[in-house]
């Protein structure tokens, strides 16, 4: 394209104007209308204004520029375009510059460039600065106000905006269909109804009411504020149509719930012949997913493509979103790969639809390619992120994640954070979520309650409670969701359990929770983890509306009370009461079968409705009918399930383990690896014990590699089992290695490894390891003193027993009667027999009998004679029908040379005619 130079300005003005909405490359146009050397600051301004009015805002600052550059000259009437289009860009600094050179020319009392001024200011969100130029304008007339107006509207600062409108009429001004259009949208967003409707019969009395911009906003005001009536009137009375207005009552409909009158009226606006644009799949596309119809949302899929949206930002989103929510994943996929320039809102609608269906390793994946596009991740693509690392019991990741949103600035993000301390909480990581919580300005009732229900999980439950004291009195209120995870931390376990759970029971009667039901069924739960059955089941009966969930836990009550045939009743009561009972129900009635006959007949009951489809189910039902006739049926239940659940192989090999078929399990075991499920931790876990039955020590070393191979190294009580496994099969050695290579210990493997060498007999190893766990922050319990006081009575570690027991008093152990008889055995085997006897006389509930035999076969052997003949009497009258007591006690007497007690003894025992026991061998000879 070459431009002559002998063409006056004038007469290529009529070139330019078609020229324009056909051009390939405005830079290319700029540089020949600038090389052709006849451009001038009229020509350089119409250029300007036909590109602006083209919406090619991008492509006015080229312009603008390239005239810059060249040396070309700016009026007033060269601004106001470039001002537009540095708004619509938010271009911040370029804008700052052009009001810099509107200043410096000496145009900054023009009221056009003022306007535009504050035009600019306003979008770009630099409301206080937009409020200062309108104030230094000497008369604003209606337009400036207007644009002040826009800007308020447009950073959402209502108030501000309906006190603009309040401004102009106490200057005289009087509003234009623009302005009441503006407010018209803020009385709807920020709920001014009564204002909208005063500025309603203005634009009546003034004629405004018709305006093709007004109408629409009218109905999306009515719209917002819930009166879908009054919307539809206006709509309905409307003398002029247009895909605007159509809009307007499509959103309108959508706001209010009403998904199928929303998809209705699109459908008429076909028929009446509009063409919908953008904003008009915006809002119709997610009701698809409130009619949960497939079909509909392919009908508007199609209406998008004849139109040429389909790829338009947000549209393309919305279907991905629309398409994912229903379940059709494929088709999702789709689309986003069609998309031609993915921006971050699209990256984040895909990753967000992987995450919605479970497929973790995808989201994560998704994430990688997004960043490998140029996107910056934002912190709704860090919430996908996050969640598949805790899916995928990914911690490192998960803090990775948590490094990423410190250094990228999205820390503050209230949604972001508040996933983070569940993440934290549910990887057992309670200090990070604490630390975490603690540097948080801003928390809501969310926030809260992640913490309390994360210290329940967590064991934590005096925690629990102190963070709802502490939730109170910085003014959060308890919702539902804090009363129900903080009734689980209250059971006979905790001091005062019982006492607090009423307390929350009064706060939720008081604060009008007592008829929630699922908060009903969390304190029915409540009431039996602190043993006051009676009051869960007078909670239950007080319940005015009970659902599936109120029946079942008041079976579960009933099921861990240890009460089988009053969930038996419980489940024929539900019958009686029309309640149809769920799998959950069905999971609580099976354990509680007293014979073959009521299990067969729950069996056939699931079978009817369909419940036994769920493999939890019938995994339940194999447990049943292992326990009343064997294997057999187990295994035909095996096979007429779905095998693709992992659980149900589990139980098999469980079932199998317990039946003392171990080689079986083995190759259960096998046949699993030739099919496609992977073995989980419990697969693992019941491969161990199998091998542990066989004690066959050349297996130990595959299920390790196996286990490695697999990735459950980390996993602590796999660890914990391979530690049992090495030490019961002999080699100790290893057991202490696998103990030393566990990275996070809990005290089942201190447990497990001191119980170890208490077995082999090393009483010192046993100690020093019990030192080591106290080291290591860790409280014993009284299975870990047991253990390692039976260890130093094994091996007569005096000294060692005296400071284990003083260690009992530090923290607050009570000693049991487990814990005397290794302290007896110990002082029995050194021949303290005196000190023994008195710590029998002094125990509460009196010593077994195997601990005072063990203390009377002491005083055989040490020659105590007249000990041994009170212990023996004591023994005899502890179990007067053992023959072995009435044995100890005549060689005891006979051992004095008191021969008449002792044939007396013998005729005793020969009139009751006992018998000793003969002993046996295990080995053939």
């Amino acid at each position: 394209m070459v431009f002559k130079p002998q063409l006056t300005p004038l007469s290529l003005l009529s070139h330019l104007s078609p020229l324009l909405t056909h051009i390939p490359s405005i830079p290319e146009f700029v540089k020949e209308f600038f090389d052709s050397g006849i451009s001038t600051l009229f020509l350089q301004n119409r250029l300007l204004r036909h590109i602006c009015d083209l919406g090619l805002y991008h492509d006015v600052l080229v312009v603008y520029r390239a005239c810059h550059l060249t040396g070309s000259s700016s009026d007033n009437y060269t601004f106001p375009f470039v001002l537009k289009a540095c708004g619509v860009l938010n271009e911040v600094g370029l804008g700052k510059e052009v009001h810099c050179n509107v200043l410096r020319n000496g145009y900054g009392r023009n009221v056009v460039l003022q306007t535009a001024l504050v035009d600019f200011y306003g979008k770009v969100g630099r409301v206080g600065v937009a409020r200062y130029v309108l104030d230094g304008m000497p008369e604003p007339d209606l337009v400036a106000w207007n644009a002040f107006v826009a800007g308020c509207s447009w950073n959402g600062l209502d108030c501000e905006a309906v006190g603009a409108v309040k401004e102009v009429w106490m200057k005289g001004l009087r509003p234009n269909a623009s302005t009441l259009a503006t407010v018209m949208s803020v009385c709807g967003r920020s709920g001014y109804l009564d204002v909208g409707k005063s500025l309603h019969g203005y634009a009546m009395k003034t004629g405004f009411h018709l305006d093709e911009w007004m109408l629409p906003a009218l109905i999306s005001m009515y719209g917002s504020n819930g009166d879908v009536i009054a919307a539809r009137r206006l709509f309905d009375l409307s003398p002029v149509m247009s895909t605007v207005m159509w809009n307007s009552i499509i959103h309108a409909h959508v706001q209010n719930l009403q998904p199928a009158q929303a998809y209705g009226m699109f459908r008429d606006m076909l028929l009446a012949g509009f063409r919908p644009n953008r904003v008009t799949f915006l809002s119709v596309i997610p009701c698809c997913e409130d009619l949960s119809s497939i079909s509909h949302g392919e009908c508007i899929h199609v209406c998008a493509l004849k139109v040429g949206v389909e790829c338009q930002a947000g549209v393309a989103t919305t279907l991905i979103s629309m398409y994912a929510k229903l379940g059709n994943l494929d088709s999702a996929e789709l689309i986003f790969d069609d998309v031609p320039e993915k921006d971050l809102l699209t990256w984040n609608s895909m990753i967000s639809a992987y995450a919605r269906e479970g497929d973790w390793v995808k989201t994560l994946v998704s994430v990688s390619e997004m960043q490998s596009a140029g996107n910056v991740p934002d912190w709704i693509s860090l919430i996908s992120v996050l969640s598949s690392c805790g899916e995928l019991e990914a911690l490192l990741l998960g803090k990775s994640v948590h490094a990423c949103s410190i250094r990228k600035g999205l820390e503050s993000h209230l949604n972001l954070l508040n996933l983070l301390l569940a993440f934290y909480s549910r990887r057992h990581q309670l200090a990070y979520s604490f630390r975490l919580f603690e540097t948080m300005n801003d928390r809501d009732s969310v926030s809260w309650n992640t913490m309390i229900s994360g210290c329940v999980r967590n064991g934590e439950n005096q925690k629990a409670v102190s963070l709802i004291q502490q939730m109170q009195h910085e003014g959060t209120k308890l919702d539902l969701v804090s009363l129900i995870s903080i009734l689980p931390s209250f059971n006979t376990t905790e001091t005062n359990g019982l006492a607090q759970g009423m307390a929350v029971h009064g706060y939720a009667v008081k604060s009008g929770f007592a008829s929630d039901a699922p908060l009903a069924n969390a304190m029915i739960t409540m009431y039996s983890n602190c043993d006051d059955l009676a009051a869960s089941m007078k909670l239950f009966n007080t319940m005015q509306q009970r659902c599936v969930v109120s029946w079942n836990s008041l079976m579960t009550v009933f099921l861990d009370q240890g009460l089988p045939d009053d969930v038996i009743a419980q489940f024929r009561r539900m019958l009686n009461h029309n309640q149809k009972p769920d799998h959950v129900t069905l999971l609580n009635v099976v354990p509680a079968c007293s014979n073959l006959l009521q299990g067969k007949s729950i069996h056939a009951y699931a079978v009817r409705t369909g419940a036994v489809i769920q493999t939890l189910l019938v995994s339940s039902m194999m447990f049943m009918y292992y326990r009343f006739g064997g294997t057999a049926s187990c295994f035909l239940l095996f096979e007429s399930d779905d095998k693709q659940n992992i659980s149900i192989w589990n139980a098999m090999m469980s079932i199998l383990v317990d039946a003392g078929e171990a080689q079986h399990a083995f190759d259960f075991f096998r046949n699993l690896l030739w099919t496609q499920l992977r073995p989980d931790h419990v697969t693992i876990l019941g491969l161990i014990s199998a091998c542990l039955q066989l004690n066959f020590v050349c297996f130990c070393h595959p299920i390790l590699a196996f286990v490695i191979n697999e990735g459950f190294g980390n996993d602590v009580a796999i660890s914990n089992a391979l530690i049992n496994l090495y030490a019961k099969c002999g080699d100790i050695a290893f057991a202490r290695k696998l103990f030393d290579e566990t990275l996070s210990k809990d005290s089942i493997s201190w447990n497990i490894m001191i119980s170890s060498y208490s077995s082999h007999g090393d009483g010192e190893a046993a100690v020093t390891l019990f030192w080591d766990m106290l080291d290591s922050g860790f409280r014993p319990e009284g299975a870990t003193y047991l253990n390692v006081l039976s260890a130093c009575s094994h091996s007569s570690l005096i000294e060692q027993t005296s400071n284990v027991l003083k260690s009992m008093l530090v923290n607050r152990t009570q000693p049991t009667v487990e814990h005397y008889p290794c302290v007896l055995d110990l002082l029995s085997r050194t021949g303290e027999l005196s000190e023994a006897y008195d710590a029998v006389r002094r125990l509460i509930g009196g010593a077994s009998t195997s601990v005072l035999e063990s203390l009377l076969g002491a005083c055989m052997h040490y020659g105590n004679v007249e000990l041994g003949i009170k212990l023996g009497e004591l023994v005899i009258e502890r179990a007067p029908d053992d023959a072995g007591s009435y044995v100890m006690l005549h060689n005891v007497y006979a051992a004095a040379g008191r021969y008449e007690d002792a044939d007396g003894v013998r005729a005793h025992l020969e009139k009751r005619r006992l018998r000793k026991v003969a002993g046996f061998s295990l080995l053939d000879h």
